[in-house]
């Protein structure tokens, strides 16, 4: 039985066509935020979006991520690559007009980031179905139209040297999620969205309120 999440690690901008589409500059060490576990809902359930009226726009971002079973702190790739307990998609929601709002005044982002459901997950499945993890193929589609396609393969920071390298800037614990980024393609969810996450032969679908 997996461990229940503690924190939601995030990676920002692992992909330099991501980074380009938003203007941002291509990172040369990998981009650390949280999210508390607070935010994380099931893709099972509708994704809800929050008060477009008050808050905006709500971004799409999916992503390849990662459950651990094992703590982790200063790790070798070799210590990384065993703590890995499960792999699945999933939809970092981001507030995109509060974000560029409190980054302009050079505030935190959490409030953009962090809102309840603002973390959707597939369902785990075993990570032996990947192999080393260096080539993981993932889509997702709204509306039958292809959006994003990414594969770890284009990863600025491959898995196993991000757990390496989170777990140096601080302890990962059994259960945390990371989020390893989301490659581009990115935009807003409109009520009624029907999304379809692929990874490999597992498909999960869910649908904006």
């Amino acid at each position: 039985m997996r461990s229940s999440i503690g924190k939601v690690v995030c990676v920002g901008r692992n992909y330099a066509a991501h980074a380009e589409e938003l203007g941002n500059e291509v990172p040369s060490s990998p981009i650390l935020f949280m999210k508390p576990a607070s935010s994380v809902v099931s893709i099972r359930s509708d994704v809800v979006r929050p008060n477009p009226e008050i808050f905006g726009g709500t971004h799409y971002e999916a992503e390849l991520c990662i459950q651990l079973s094992a703590d982790l702190s200063m790790a070798t790739i070799e210590e990384a690559q065993q703590a890995i307990d499960g792999v699945t998609l999933g939809l970092d929601l981001t507030l995109r007009d509060l974000q560029s709002t409190l980054k302009e005044k050079g505030h935190p982002w959490e409030r953009a980031k962090c809102f309840d459901g603002a973390c959707v997950l597939a369902d785990w499945i075993d990570p032996q179905a990947f192999g080393n993890l260096h080539d993981v193929h993932y889509q997702l589609t709204i509306n039958d139209k292809l959006v994003q396609d990414g594969d770890s393969a284009l990863m600025l920071f491959p898995v196993y040297e991000l757990l390496v390298n989170i777990s140096h800037a601080f302890s990962l614990q059994a259960g945390d999620v990371i989020m390893t980024g989301t490659p581009s393609g990115v935009g807003v969810l409109q009520a009624g969205d029907k999304l379809k996450l692929t990874l490999g032969a597992h498909e999960w679908v869910t649908q904006v309120q």
